[in-house]
């Protein structure tokens, strides 16, 4: 009986990666697994998960293994096969996961089914993705049980706002957009007026530099950054003059993809 144990102990030590990786995983239809009971040649064998949620086990015939743990599922069988094994050791090892998927969809990326064969964060996903600096990440979310459980990814992925950051699930879908106006516009009293690409972290007065800085005519005053967002607009103030003078670093604000930056005349 002690050597019965020492090698149970030296097989679980073996195993444990395997334990470790789906210890909080729940089995699902498709996947396959392998049962084994210790001392009893005829209940070791592999099984894959059928569409309806249900193994056969030799013996006890439909058990139902779809939503359990790994654990769970050993519990289980260990109880039901007391009945036909004096104290039954049993391990259930997932060897092939083809049931815990996420799914990636929206314009602003390729569409794709994401394998979790392993634990996945939201972050560690998006750093997968080739497309992602060209998505609108600001307008995309991530959908669990059909509830959106995770909105405006632009603070995980781009500010590095780790607080963001979640462990994703099976069947959560994924879905970005594409960022359609990547542009930012300088109109009014510049020498230049122009469309500028919009560049992560590009500000008002960088912007207007880049359109050949304020003419003659200019209200440096008087700049407005227009913004839109969804269906609301809304104006910001820009007093360059406070920036150059007093040094007042907040008139510098940050732009953002589609923002229309406005320069007015003075009338004097």
């Amino acid at each position: 009986m002690k050597l019965k144990v020492l090698l149970l102990s030296v097989f679980l030590i073996t195993c444990m990666p395997l334990f470790a990786l789906a210890a909080d995983y729940q089995i699902g239809e498709g996947d396959s697994l392998d049962i084994a009971v210790w001392g009893v040649k005829e209940l070791n064998f592999p099984v894959k998960v059928r569409p309806d949620g249900k193994i056969t086990v030799p013996g006890l015939g439909e058990v139902v293994a779809s939503g359990m743990a790994p654990s769970t599922l050993q519990t289980h069988l260990a109880a039901r096969l007391k009945e036909l094994v004096k104290n039954p050791i049993v391990t259930v090892t997932v060897r092939e996961i083809t049931n815990s998927k996420v799914y990636i969809f929206g314009s602003g990326v390729k569409a794709a089914v994401y394998d979790l064969s392993r634990r996945t964060t939201l972050l560690q996903l998006l750093c997968t993705l080739p497309d992602v600096k060209t998505a609108d990440l600001r307008n995309s979310y991530l959908l669990r049980g059909g509830q959106k459980v995770k909105t405006d990814l632009y603070r995980l992925f781009t500010l590095g706002d780790i607080g963001q950051d979640l462990l994703l699930e099976s069947n959560d879908s994924l879905f970005i957009p594409l960022l359609t106006d990547r542009s930012v516009y300088v109109l009014g009293a510049v020498n230049t007026p122009k469309a500028i690409e919009y560049r992560e972290g590009m500000k008002v007065m960088e912007a207007i530099l880049e359109s050949g800085g304020f003419n003659k005519f200019a209200n440096q005053n008087e700049v407005l950054v227009r913004r839109k967002s969804g269906a609301q607009e809304q104006s910001l103030e820009v007093k360059a003059k406070k920036l150059f003078k007093d040094g007042d670093l907040s008139q510098n604000i940050e732009l953002k993809p589609g923002d229309y930056v406005l320069v007015k005349e003075s009338f004097f």
